[in-house]
């Protein structure tokens, strides 16, 4: 095993433990054992157990701000369409990774002690909340709100998805898209105007596209489908 490989296993095998046991749960000992090295290997690496968790987290942290990036910049989508995507990549994150989201939304996170690497899911949810602002506000603009308060409402969005993925990721039911067609419902059309059978317009989008339609012939469509 080469040195980079063995760096990769590492961070693998730190990735789980941390995962299960949480930053002050795992030592050193351990990542080494299940990894079949001595301790001296783990610290040549990273140092410790501080430097694994400083790479696992950021990467982790990379992973799921670019998901949400890509999701939140579609060319083209609208305001609706850019949400829906927004919640579905998140949700993707909690799915595909989800020994990465119980590192990033783990208490201890949000009270580093020494020597820990500092940070919290909140100031990560922040950070993509931000994204969702200008979106809110050009949104808010249009139909006569005042976009001031696009922030308030952007991090109320994020931490809606983020909160509801939580208590998703113990239970896996129902399906991911089912999840996300309620959240949409709920933060789109508020308590006042649920729609009993929600759906998701991307899927439609998507469904059109895998069809042969451009991206915007799909979306022209659905405009008009809604509208009828």
């Amino acid at each position: 095993m080469t040195a980079a490989q063995r760096r990769e296993q590492l961070l693998e095998i730190a990735r789980e433990l941390f995962a299960e046991r949480g930053f002050e749960g795992t030592s050193v000992e351990e990542i080494a054992a299940r990894a079949g090295v001595s301790k001296p290997v783990v610290y040549e690496h990273f140092g410790g157990k501080e430097g694994a968790y400083a790479v696992v987290v950021d990467r982790e942290t990379q992973t799921l701000h670019n998901a949400v990036r890509s999701a939140l910049t579609t060319p083209g989508a609208g305001a609706r369409e850019t949400l829906e995507r927004g919640a579905m990549a998140l949700l993707e994150y909690i799915e595909r990774c989800p020994d990465g989201f119980k590192i990033l939304s783990r208490d201890p996170l949000s009270s580093a002690s020494e020597g820990q690497p500092h940070g919290s899911f909140a100031s990560i949810l922040s950070d993509i909340a931000v994204q969702v602002e200008d979106l809110l506000a050009d949104e808010f603009t249009k139909t006569g709100h005042d976009p001031k308060f696009a922030p308030l409402y952007a991090q109320a969005l994020v931490g809606l998805v983020a909160q509801t993925g939580q208590q998703w990721l113990d239970t896996r039911e129902p399906e991911r898209a089912v999840v996300a067609r309620h959240l949409i419902n709920l933060a789109w059309n508020g308590m006042a105007h649920l729609q009993p059978e929600p759906r998701l317009i991307i899927e439609v989008i998507d469904k059109r596209r895998a069809a042969g339609q451009s991206d915007e012939e799909a979306r022209s469509n659905l405009r008009r489908a809604l509208a009828n």
